[in-house]
């Protein structure tokens, strides 16, 4: 997986590219340790959720809930693994919530029947989930050009993405929930080998893929570059605005292919899919307490994934709990706080400022 050896390795090429004296050896050992400490930041939390979680409730570590647990956090881990790609590359994408929901519906739209509030259109499932493909290709590519070709602030673009693909998805449909889908639609989310849902199994390959990919990579080792310093970057030969684009298009797919996920796994599209549920908030959540700068060009899949699981195992606790609603966001974001901070005392200033 990607580590913090990959980030000092694209941060020394970017500097190497500036003219800047190459880091020590003392130097480099000191970083290394650092990143070590940043990857093990969250384990205390995650222990004392375990501690918790298994005082709360009995039922906590059942293979069934562990498993349960599992197959909820998937469509939430692939939007974090594309938003996490965006912030190494020093943007950030708001419209993936969006896209999770709205790439989904259409698909459903254009296989289901009028009187299941469908397009009539009544395409095959895999004609449905090709157009699924290309329309989350177009997604990503408009939002890219927008930013990376003309310039213009990816904060504003796709906030005003976001509102415009959450009106197509409710459009589409007057605010219908699209039911009665081909078990074909449903299967990466709804399927499982043994009691392990095929959408965790999914979701932990494309981790790992991508983190592989960042690491092991020229490619890879570019997202980091441009990350860490884009002039450097350009300086060193790297097509800056390739490796940009080629960000936002994958993270448009992955949040698709979450949104596929979950309506798999509640067998619907519903309109309050993504934008309506505001996973937004828990993707940056996840991804910023795993250690993935909002600066760009530091971080990790694994740190990423942590993030995922820790924020999975507090909803989990509160529900096994019987928590009120009313105080679950207040919950949360103090578990949000104690992540940072730990990250903080353990991994040092940086991994937690960054």
């Amino acid at each position: 997986m990607a580590d913090s050896k990959t980030a000092i390795s694209a941060d020394a090429e970017g500097a190497a590219a500036a003219g800047a004296t190459p880091a020590s050896p003392a130097r480099k050992r000191g970083g290394l340790l650092r990143g070590a400490l940043r990857q093990v930041a969250l384990l205390p939390a995650l222990i004392a959720l375990i501690v918790i979680g298994s005082i709360a409730s009995p039922a906590f570590l059942t293979v069934s809930n562990l498993t349960g647990v599992g197959g909820q956090i998937s469509s939430l881990g692939l939007v974090v693994v594309g938003e996490a790609l965006v912030m190494l590359i020093g943007g950030m994408d708001l419209s993936l919530e969006s896209t999770y929901g709205l790439v989904p519906m259409v698909a459903a739209w254009l296989i289901l029947p009028k009187d299941a509030y469908g397009s009539g259109a009544q395409l095959g499932v895999f004609a449905g989930l090709g157009l699924f493909v290309l329309l989350a290709v177009f997604i990503g590519l408009i939002n890219a050009f927008l930013i990376v070709k003309f310039h213009l602030n990816g904060f504003i673009i796709t906030l005003a993405m976001t509102i415009v693909l959450e009106g197509l998805q409710n459009g589409i449909v007057k605010g219908q929930s699209l039911f009665n889908l081909p078990h074909a639609f449903t299967w990466l989310g709804g399927a499982t080998i043994g009691s392990v849902p095929v959408s965790l199994i999914v979701c932990a390959v494309v981790f790992v893929c991508v983190g592989l990919y960042l690491r092991y990579t020229r490619s890879g080792r570019a997202v980091y570059a441009v990350g860490g310093n884009v002039e450097a970057a350009r300086a060193a030969g790297i097509n800056v605005d390739r490796v940009q684009i080629g960000c936002y298009v994958a993270a448009s797919v992955c949040a698709a292919v979450g949104g596929l996920m979950e309506s798999g796994r509640v067998s619907a599209v519903t309109a309050q899919q993504g934008y309506g549920e505001g996973i937004i908030f828990t993707v940056f959540a996840a991804a910023v307490i795993g250690g993935v700068s909002l600066k760009g060009g530091r971080g990790n899949m694994l740190g990423a994934a942590i993030g995922v699981v820790l924020l999975g195992m507090v909803q989990n606790i509160l529900n096994l709990a019987n928590v009120s609603s009313y105080w679950v966001d207040a919950i949360d974001g103090a578990v949000i706080l104690f992540a940072l901070i730990m990250t903080r005392m353990v991994g040092g200033e940086k991994a937690a400022t960054d």
